[in-house]
């Protein structure tokens, strides 16, 4: 059995992250750390886990009674933490912030996109970096074109994000009066998430040059995320629907839909469901994830499996939520 551990337990992708880990057949969580709300139950904290843990957050942590640990604090946490503690050379780490999934030469971590670094994982990766949920969304809606070098148009991409996609901290933009029956465009243009799509872009396709126009949404709903992108593509819907296919024919949670999806056919799963459609010359693809499990926990638990040797979607079968 795998011994894991968890820090920064206490936010929404903790939670989803507990609740996989507590059914998961190889796994034994170790123990759950959190500054804020060390000592406490963590069903009390999670009320979803209630009857099935009687775990309790502490402020300790022990780096050599575990094999993965799964850092959940805010960004720039995970960095911290790394550098201000002895790390054993065989720990795997996943890390659900954005602190290492830019390339860089100092440090070691993969871009935790299953359908792209697979073999990676497989073949001794020891540091994972998670994708950002609206990266993954993107990410995930072009991965086969980029492969056949047919990313040679602007993109134009907009993504609505369910409220869990802003953490549990809680802020005025969060409380339900403000977000019900409202949405609102952020950081349009701008969002902290476009440098690892194009990061992800230019490692399929190198000549990628073109740019990428995102406008993320905030809308009114827990968890989810749509994403509606279009570009340029002269080559016909039967050719593009063959791409996707065969990019996807051996990946487990990713599918290509005949109908256009809705969020409920993916919320508290960590399948991705894409369907496209050509209209007047522009490719129209739209997609949908759960935040907090494809695009998040549920990756996290992927990337664990890859990285041990476990079947892929050990842990990870789980119904939609529809209705």
């Amino acid at each position: 059995m795998l011994k894991a551990g968890i820090i920064g337990g206490s936010g929404y992708a903790a939670g989803e992250l507990m609740r996989i880990l507590i059914n998961h057949p190889d796994v034994i969580i170790a123990w759950v750390n959190s500054r804020t709300v060390a000592g406490m139950r963590v069903a009390d904290v999670h009320p979803g886990l209630i009857g099935e843990t009687d775990m309790v957050f502490t402020s300790d942590i022990d780096l050599e009674d575990i094999d993965v640990l799964f850092c959940c604090r805010p960004a720039g946490k995970t960095r911290e933490f790394l550098e201000t503690h002895d790390i054993p050379e065989n720990l795997r780490i996943i890390d659900l912030a954005r602190d290492y999934r830019i390339e860089s030469p100092d440090h070691d971590f993969v871009y935790g996109l299953p359908e792209l670094n697979r073999k990676p994982m497989v073949r001794g990766a020891r540091h994972v970096a998670n994708p950002g949920c609206i990266a993954m969304a993107i990410e995930l809606s072009l991965a086969p074109l980029a492969k056949n070098m047919l990313l040679n148009s602007e993109i134009h991409s907009t993504v609505i994000t369910g409220s869990t996609s802003a953490g549990a901290e809680h802020r005025p933009s969060s409380h339900y009066s403000w977000r019900n029956d409202n949405m609102v465009v952020y950081r349009p243009f701008s969002h902290q998430q476009l440098p690892e799509i194009r990061q992800t872009l230019l490692a399929m396709q190198p000549s990628f040059n073109a740019r990428l126009n995102l406008i993320p949404m905030r809308g009114p709903f827990s968890r989810g995320i749509i994403a509606v992108t279009y570009l340029d593509c002269p080559i016909s819907l039967e050719e593009i629907i063959r791409l996707y296919d065969e990019y996807y024919d051996d990946h487990n949670f990713t599918f290509i839909s005949s109908k256009i999806p809705d969020l409920k056919d993916v919320v508290n799963t960590n399948k991705c469901i894409i369907h496209l459609d050509h209209i007047d010359g522009k490719l129209i693809i739209t997609t949908v994830i759960d935040n907090l499990l494809k695009g998040g926990a549920g990756t996290a638990v992927h990337n664990m499996n890859l990285l041990f040797g476990l079947q892929e979607t050990t842990g990870l079968t789980m119904k939609a939520s529809a209705y």
